[in-house]
């Protein structure tokens, strides 16, 4: 029976954003190493103060836990013992860098990770998008931002049985049959039985939205809403990027988001048509959070909020990343993992959220640097491996 779903596509909604992954029962095992923070490059120079509000950010988030570990499929962190922390956190009255890094040497010990050979993997970035657009449609507005549709079904097979995979299909019904939903080339050129909950102006933008899941829309009436993840049609994703470059109209050794997008808005006549060979079709909502819904449930942060592989890295872990910008300069800090994302398999591997608007679009859309990162887990726990 397993087998036979080896190829699913599991769909989870996060990050405002859709994230995919295949089903696989195979995995690399993770090596941890307890170091001290000294061997942590630049941890002295860390600006500890911008880690406060975050860290408290994931305490309110990890005191809602109720099962007896934060875990991935191979790492456990006992949930009493990092709730012990938040209360230490809360009863303390820490506002300056030099108690917040005191804090953290007191309370946690820093783990190296690996496959047991390589300590360094692939980083990546995120940012989230912008568009602009009006609650009315009009000449100049026209292209319209779904909310989700009435008609999307969703089933899940373990509902059916508790020994098949929790896995969540999305498809609608015709003629008593349970069928996939409209891919991206039916929705934009019929429409769909769905609320409009705005109107953008520019395809391209709208596109880009939905590949990064969650944008700031600009009004036209000046004011700004946030727009996040509601739910997508269940089509497979393929990357704009990867479409160009098959087509070889880029070079793949020169395919930036920034680059993408100017082609594409210099080639309205064939952008549509090749956006639409991504037949997944994102729908929006209104959201008031301060920021794109990660994984955890919480607003992600620019600069400290990074993108794991959960099989490896538990959601919620503190860490150490070290590793480096587009041009090569070093980023060492405090991250924490609070999302998940399709392409972000593997040990050490991790998504940078950068944050929103066009500068962190030309950062995000260059990075892609060598590092490696360190577990800090509670003093109590004494980080094993399953």
């Amino acid at each position: 029976m397993l087998k036979l779903f080896l190829s699913v596509v599991f769909i989870l909604e996060i990050s405002g954003c859709f994230k995919e992954y295949p089903v696989s029962d195979t995995k690399s095992t993770i090596v941890v190493k307890k170091e001290n923070f000294n061997q942590l490059i630049g941890w002295n120079d860390d600006n500890f103060k911008e880690v406060i509000p975050v860290f408290a950010k994931n305490c309110r988030s990890i005191k809602n836990i109720k099962s007896e570990f934060i875990y991935s499929s191979q790492i456990k962190i006992k949930t009493a013992d990092y709730q012990e922390i938040c209360r230490k956190f809360n009863s303390k009255n820490i506002n300056t860098s030099a108690q917040m890094k005191k804090f953290l040497e007191d309370e946690f010990y820093p783990y190296s990770v690996s496959d047991g050979n390589n300590p360094e993997g692939k980083f990546t970035s995120y940012y989230e998008a912008e568009i602009y657009a009006s609650l009315k449609k009009t000449a100049e507005y026209k292209y319209p931002i779904y909310g989700k549709p009435s008609d999307l079904v969703e089933i899940n097979l373990r509902d059916f049985d508790e020994n098949l995979p929790n896995m969540r299909l999305v498809g609608r019904v015709n003629n008593g049959k349970f069928i996939p939903y409209y891919n991206r080339r039916e929705i934009e050129n019929k429409g769909i039985e769905a609320p409009v909950i705005m109107w953008g102006n520019d395809l391209v933008d709208i596109h880009f939205m939905q590949i990064q899941g969650s944008a700031i829309a600009h009004m036209a009436d000046g004011t700004d809403l946030r727009i996040g993840y509601a739910d997508n049609n269940g089509h497979k994703f393929r990357g704009i990027g990867s479409i160009l470059i098959s087509k070889k109209i880029i070079d793949g050794k020169d395919a930036s988001m920034v680059k993408i997008r100017k082609w594409l808005r210099k080639n309205p006549d064939k952008a549509a048509s090749l956006m639409a060979e991504n037949e997944r079709f994102i729908f929006q909502k209104l959201s008031n959070s301060d920021g794109p819904i990660g994984a955890m449930g919480i607003s992600l942060t620019a600069g400290r909020s990074i993108a794991v592989d959960n099989q490896y890295i538990p959601l919620g872990a503190v860490m150490w990343l070290s590793t480096y910008n587009p041009d090569k300069k070093s980023i060492n800090k405090i991250v924490f993992a609070q999302d998940i994302g399709g392409a972000i398999k593997g040990i050490v591997r991790g998504d940078y959220f950068w944050g929103h608007g066009e500068e962190a679009l030309k950062e995000a859309g260059r990075m892609n640097s060598t590092g490696k990162y360190y577990i800090l887990a509670p003093k109590k726990s004494d980080l094993k491996v399953n």
